[in-house]
C-alpha cells in the first residue's frame, strides 16, 4: 500500500493520522468508504497516512502476532474472554493511551482483505482505544488522549469519536446529524448524543461536514461557527477494473451469480432501517408492476418487521437465487450482503437505483451510480438533491405513488435514463477525488497554523 509516487500538495508532506474505528468493521458502511477513500486522497496530496485501528489482541511485543491479531477480526473472531472488564477498567486510567505499529510482512496472507484496506504509510494500533473512549466519555465527559511515536501534523477522525491526538491538531468529521433531525430513526443515546457532539464541536480545532446540508444542522444546531466548518462534500474511487468489465461479460456474471438479466432489474442497496425508507420503496415497487425485480442488498437493522414480512413475503433469498423459472416471476430479491466488486457489477446492470432516503448526509449511492452510468431515484429535498442536482430523477420520499411514477419511468423512458445518465458525468465530477483533495486542503490550511486545543 505504501510507496506510490505522490504529488505534493501546496501544504507539503504531513503526517495525518486517520482513524480505523469504521474501516476494522467486518462488513463495510458508508463511513467506512468515506474513511478508505479519505486516505487514498491523501495520498495523492502527498501526505504521510497513518491509519489507526483500535482491534483486540495486537499488543504484544512480537511483530509476527501483532500482525496475525490484527487480521484475525476480519473474519468476525470473537473477543477474548474479559476483553469489556478490561476495557472498563482502563477507561479509569487518564494517562494518554500509546499506539503501536503493526508491520504487514506478509507471513499472514490477506489478499482476500485487499480492497477493504485503506492506503497507509504505516498502521497502528491501540488495542480497545474506541470502546476505552467511549467508555470514559460516559464517566467523566472528556476526550480520550492517545499518542504515537512519530510526530503527527494532523489527526482526522473519520466519525465523532472522543478522542483527540496529544500533539495533534484534531479535525473531526460530522457526517449528519440524524438522532438529532429524525431521533425515532435510529437507536442512539440521545442525550450521550448531543454531549458528545457540543464537547467535540467546542474543543476541535476544526470540523468538517460533506454537504451545506449537514453544515448548516450543524451550525444551527451545536452552534459551531461557520468559519470553523469545511464542507469538503465526498468523493468514490471506483477501481477502473471494475468499470473496464465488457457489457457481455456482465450479463454472464448477473445471470451466473444472481439469476439476474442485464438492465432488468431495480436496485435498492444500504441498510434496512427507518431512514432508509425501504418500506415505501417495496410498496412503490410492487405497486408499479414493471414486470421487473426490485434488488435489495442490506442486512436487517432495528424496526424494519415490516421489510422483512414485505421481503419474506414477495422475494426469493440469497439461496434460491439459482431458479430461473422463478426469478422472471420474482417481484423482489434479498441479498443481506455482497462484496464491492459485486456490488459494483449489480449497479452498472440495473436499470436503476432507487435511492429515495428520508436523511443523508452525502448519499453515496447517488454518486456511485453516476459513475457507474446508471440512473438514480432519489429525494427531492436535503442534501439528496443538493448531490443529484438536475442528474437524477427526484421524488417526495414520503409520497409512495411519487415513487412509483418515478420507478415506472425509469423502466420505460430510455431517453430520460439516457439523459440523466449523461447529465450525471458531468455532475459527478463536483465529487472527484481532485475537488476532494481541493477541499480538504482548504480544510488543512485553516488549522495547520492554529494552537492544537
Amino acid at each position: 500500500m505504501s510507496g506510490t509516487t505522490r504529488q505534493l500538495g501546496s501544504l507539503g508532506t504531513m503526517r495525518i493520522l486517520v482513524d480505523g474505528f469504521n474501516l476494522a468493521l467486518t462488513k463495510g458502511t458508508g463511513v467506512a468508504t468515506y474513511a478508505r477513500n479519505l486516505t487514498y486522497c491523501l495520498q495523492g496530496m502527498g501526505h504521510d497516512v497513518a491509519v489507526l485501528y483500535g482491534v483486540s489482541g495486537a499488543r504484544t511485543k512480537t511483530p509476527l502476532m501483532r500482525e496475525v491479531s490484527f487480521f484475525d477480526h476480519y473474519e468476525g473472531a470473537p473477543q477474548s474472554k474479559g476483553w469489556l472488564r478490561r476495557a472498563a477498567s482502563a477507561a479509569f486510567n487518564p494517562l494518554p493511551r500509546t499506539a503501536y505499529p503493526i508491520e504487514l510482512s506478509g507471513a499472514v496472507i490477506y489478499r482476500q482483505f485487499a480492497s477493504k484496506l485503506p492506503f497507509y504509510d504505516s498502521l497502528w494500533n491501540s488495542p480497545h482505544l474506541y470502546d476505552i473512549a467511549h467508555t470514559r466519555f460516559r464517566l467523566y465527559q472528556r476526550r480520550l488522549t492517545v499518542s504515537s511515536p512519530e510526530a503527527t501534523n494532523i489527526a482526522h477522525w473519520t466519525y465523532p469519536i472522543p478522542i483527540k491526538h496529544r500533539t495533534a491538531k484534531n479535525i473531526y468529521t460530522l457526517h449528519d446529524l440524524v438522532p438529532l433531525r429524525l431521533p425515532y430513526t435510529t437507536l442512539d443515546k440521545k442525550g450521550f448524543y448531543y454531549k458528545l457532539l457540543k464537547k467535540i464541536a467546542s474543543q476541535a480545532d476544526h470540523i468538517v461536514t460533506v454537504s451545506e446540508t449537514s453544515k448548516r444542522d450543524i451550525i444551527n444546531l451545536l452552534g459551531v461557527e461557520e468559519h470553523k466548518i469545511t464542507n469538503t462534500y465526498e468523493s468514490v474511487t471506483i477501481p477502473p477494473e471494475y468499470l473496464r468489465i465488457t457489457e457481455g461479460l456482465l450479463q454472464e456474471e448477473l445471470f451466473g451469480r444472481f439469476g439476474l438479466n442485464y438492465k432488468e432489474y431495480m436496485l435498492y442497496y444500504g441498510s434496512i432501517e427507518p431512514k432508509k425508507n425501504v418500506t415505501r420503496i417495496i410498496e412503490a415497487h410492487l405497486a408499479s408492476n414493471i414486470g421487473i425485480p426490485l434488488v435489495v442488498i442490506g442486512a436487517q437493522a432495528w424496526i424494519s418487521e415490516r421489510e422483512q414480512q414485505l421481503l419474506k413475503t414477495f422475494s426469493l433469498g440469497a439461496g434460491e437465487s439459482g431458479r430461473a423459472g422463478q426469478i422472471r416471476d420474482a417481484k423482489l430479491m434479498h441479498f443481506d450482503y455482497v462484496s464491492f466488486g459485486r456490488l459494483i457489477t449489480l449497479i452498472r446492470g440495473a436499470r436503476a437505483i432507487v435511492f429515495p432516503s428520508l436523511y443523508e448526509g452525502f448519499g453515496l449511492p447517488i454518486l456511485e451510480g453516476m459513475l457507474c452510468e446508471t440512473p438514480v431515484i432519489t429525494s427531492n429535498f436535503g442534501s439528496m438533491s443538493e448531490i443529484a442536482d438536475d442528474a437524477c430523477l427526484l421524488v417526495d420520499p414520503y409520497n409512495t405513488y411519487d415513487i412509483k411514477g418515478a420507478i415506472i419511468a425509469a423502466a420505460g423512458d430510455k431517453g430520460l435514463c439516457d439523459a440523466k445518465i449523461s447529465r450525471g458525468k458531468i455532475v459527478a465530477e463536483r465529487y472527484s477525488p481532485q475537488a476532494h483533495q481541493r477541499r480538504l486542503g482548504e480544510a488543512y490550511e485553516k488549522v495547520s497554523r492554529a494552537r492544537p486545543r
